[in-house]
């Protein structure tokens, strides 16, 4: 029983990805108005299920654009967790973010989109903020402390969010040539104190 969840919970995330990337695709190929000139239908179509089957994934275009980012937001908390008990915290939350978000590294057409397109900025925020949650709650625990009365784990939270975000637009800066690893890297080092 188990392993038909396990199954059924892969092939759902192995849907969603797919229809994510498909409306990522077609919103950049459609170029500076992408987002206007998509259509479900499209989307649906590029990634090999019915309309009927995106809609129960994704209420908008921007939803299934930035489900990339929103996957990513969710796995932070259990990205810090994984990290090695005795390592210090600011350590641990700069290799967690970076290898989550690093690997691979963005596609710079399609943050680009987002990062220029309000619809889709406000729905990567919205993505973004969802790591607030989990992130918390893994530096609580890896710092002993209690969200409900200590502000330290929730501030550090959400500073390691904006962190992220400003990182992807220092990244897209023209003539930049660092890797986003590099950028993140400093990004996150300006907000995670050693504890």
């Amino acid at each position: 029983m188990n392993d038909a969840m396990d199954l059924r919970a892969r092939n759902r995330q192995a849907t969603q990805e797919a229809i994510g990337h498909a409306a990522l695709r077609l919103a950049i190929e459609q170029g500076p108005h992408g987002l206007a000139l998509v259509r479900v239908h499209d989307i649906a179509t590029a990634a090999g299920v019915s309309p009927r089957t995106y809609n129960n994934y994704f209420s908008s275009k921007e939803e299934a654009i930035c489900s990339f980012q929103a996957g990513q937001s969710k796995r932070v908390g259990e990205a810090l967790h994984a990290r090695p008990a005795g390592e210090p915290l600011d350590q641990a939350i700069i290799a967690a973010v970076i290898e989550l978000y690093t690997d691979p590294e963005p596609d710079k057409a399609g943050l680009r989109m987002i990062m220029s397109t309000p619809e889709l900025e406000g729905e990567a925020l919205k993505a973004f903020t969802m790591a607030e949650g989990p992130l918390t709650e893994a530096i609580a625990a890896r710092t002993g402390t209690d969200p409900g009365r200590d502000l330290f784990p929730a501030v550090t939270a959400a500073a390691v969010a904006g962190a992220i975000r400003v990182a992807g637009r220092h990244w897209l800066l023209p003539g930049n040539t660092e890797s986003f690893a590099a950028i993140l890297r400093r990004a996150l080092s300006c907000v995670v104190p050693g504890r």
